[in-house]
């Protein structure tokens, strides 16, 4: 086991298979995400587990105040990773629900202890990628300059927010500049855009100029909630801004020149 200054969280060494949980957004909004999330982990050569059952980590009812309709939606996930093998995350909000909060929601119940397991074995798919699969990244793509927003949970709560900055930097042809104010919300918070948009409104709006300003062609993200989010903002005001999920950008751009032939 191995641990890393970036947070106190124990690394095993790669494993042979994973459970995948793939998140509400990304399985509605952004399924080319999903799979490329599990492509880079099948490359790492191991084998990915994705349980059909899956759906709401419940998340969106917990951080609302609904904890008892939180617990019912999160307890039908309980089931799921009977083995005792890594769960990875492509979604530090997602991720830390699993990894921080059900021990919470669960606590005092009979399912407490099975939660508890599940949280220690939980991990986002960045810090997966970095510190137990230690990949090696290779460019094949064009020069490109970016900025990178990391979700508020993955860099709070769950302390790995230069986990996708450090993949990032693997790719040669990837230059990565710093908006001001890069540490702060763009303003989705899950129902928090839902329950107070115009100040959801105005985050965002500061976002999306300060990534701008910075120079970025491109906006890459862990969580397809602030992707969406902000490059839906800057579709809407008509700003020049495009963006991705960090796992299929990585992707699309790790292929060989064959690779990516076979598949057009």
């Amino acid at each position: 086991m191995t641990t890393t200054p970036m947070t106190t969280k124990l690394y095993p060494s790669k494993p042979q298979k994973v459970y995948y949980f793939g998140t509400c957004l990304m399985d509605m909004f952004y399924p080319e995400a999903g799979m490329a999330g599990i492509q880079l982990l099948e490359r790492e050569g191991i084998e990915v587990i994705f349980p059909q059952g899956q759906t709401c980590c419940g998340q969106p009812a917990y951080t609302s105040g609904y904890h008892d309709q939180a617990r019912q939606v999160a307890a039908a996930q309980l089931d799921l990773f009977q083995e005792p093998w890594p769960i990875v995350v492509p979604s530090g909000s997602c991720g830390s629900m699993l990894r921080h909060h059900y021990p919470t929601l669960f606590a005092g119940t009979e399912q407490a202890k099975q939660a508890e397991a599940i949280a220690e074995r939980t991990y986002e798919l960045t810090e997966f990628l970095l510190h137990v699969c230690q990949i090696q990244l290779h460019d094949h793509g064009e020069p490109l300059t970016i900025a990178v927003h990391t979700a508020c949970s993955a860099r709070r709560e769950m302390g790995i927010g230069e986990a996708a900055p450090a993949l990032l930097s693997q790719l040669a042809n990837v230059t990565i500049v710093e908006p001001v104010q890069v540490k702060e919300c763009c303003g989705f918070g899950g129902t928090f855009a839902v329950r107070n948009p115009e100040i959801s409104g105005a985050m965002v709006s500061d976002k999306v100029e300060h990534i701008l300003h910075a120079g970025a062609q491109q906006v890459m993200s862990t969580d397809c909630g602030c992707l969406m989010n902000i490059v839906g903002h800057a579709e809407k005001v008509q700003k020049p801004l495009t963006g991705a999920h960090l796992a299929e950008f990585i992707w699309q751009r790790t292929q060989s020149g064959e690779s990516q032939e076979a598949q057009s």
